[in-house]
């Protein structure tokens, strides 16, 4: 409950500082609700992956099969990887133009350059996202659910920071 928490308040803290930020307004919150599907999209195949691998390893721990559980955490581990660099380079930097008119970018000229840009740094951190939010599952069914809500409330404070930083520093 706690990590869905923290990965809503992502989008709402993030919507905050843009909305605060002169030189975006309204054209960067309607930019980053326009990407926001992408993120989605990119948490369905992380829980997708993660997921099946908790439950199967939890599986295999309770038959005492722990080489089983083990080749699983290495399949999700490349499985997320694989996800997310294919997700990026074949799908989404691909078809850039296209997904962005599909979810609304092109309403006008400043939402369509605000939700090109945003669409492009987002994009580059979809697989590094893919793989945190995979590994979270398998983290907590390895029996360290401390460690897998300490990193995501980790990654939360992190963007709390560093959302001013980047919008208001480097603009």
């Amino acid at each position: 409950v706690i990590s869905l928490l923290v990965g809503a308040l992502y989008n709402i803290v993030d919507q905050i500082f843009i909305a605060n930020a002169d030189y975006l307004g309204s054209y960067g919150n309607a930019a980053n609700t326009v990407v926001f599907p992408l993120t989605v999209i990119a948490l369905a195949i992380a829980v997708m992956i993660g997921d099946g691998c908790c439950a199967f390893s939890s599986i295999s721990l309770g038959k005492n099969r722990s080489d089983s559980a083990a080749k699983s955490v290495g399949n999700a581990v490349v499985l997320s990887v694989l996800s997310g660099v294919a997700l990026t380079t074949l799908i989404y930097l691909a078809f850039a133009n296209p997904i962005i008119e599909l979810f609304g970018g092109t309403v006008n000229s400043e939402t369509y350059a605000h939700s090109k840009e945003y669409f492009f740094w987002i994009t580059l951190g979809l697989p590094f996202y893919v793989f945190g939010q995979a590994m979270n599952p398998v983290i907590r069914a390895d029996g360290s659910p401390k460690f897998a809500m300490f990193s995501t409330l980790a990654g939360a404070v992190a963007n709390i920071i560093l959302d001013p930083v980047f919008i208001f520093t480097f603009r």
